[in-house]
């Protein structure tokens, strides 16, 4: 049993439940910011600590799982998991109405990314503590 961690975009926050649901039908455990957090942890405290820790427990983790597009917040995790040597996977939400998701692995080849500002990668120098 592997401790996952899954990223995803705000966007897709609200498909968080399912996608937790999604790594334990695979027999590992899911470990979701927006669970554990809510959205920042609704400004009771400085994005700064959330970003430390959500790297943190990151490190810790045996993988890291992707679920939709890439945004920029996304894309510096998966720099961090690769300079710590974890694994990433990454998933396709598939839309099947307005609250149903199938979720689909792709290659890296067939990742899509959102709204990317035009900078260089990998940039650990954003959130690194």
């Amino acid at each position: 049993m592997k401790v996952i961690f899954t990223a995803h975009s705000s966007r897709n926050s609200h498909h968080s439940m399912m996608i937790c649901k999604y790594v334990f039908e695979r027999g590992h455990i899911p470990v979701n910011l927006f669970n554990l957090y809510g959205y920042f942890l609704y400004g009771l405290v400085g994005k700064d600590k959330i970003f430390r820790a959500n790297n943190e427990i990151l490190k810790k983790c045996d993988e890291l799982w992707i679920f939709g597009e890439i945004t920029e917040g996304v894309q510096i995790e998966i720099d961090l998991a690769k300079r710590e040597n974890i694994p990433v996977k990454y998933f396709k939400l598939i839309r099947n109405g307005a609250e149903s998701i199938t979720i689909s692995e792709i290659s890296e080849k067939e990742i899509e990314y959102d709204n990317i500002p035009d900078i260089e990668y990998p940039r650990h120098d954003i959130h690194e503590f």
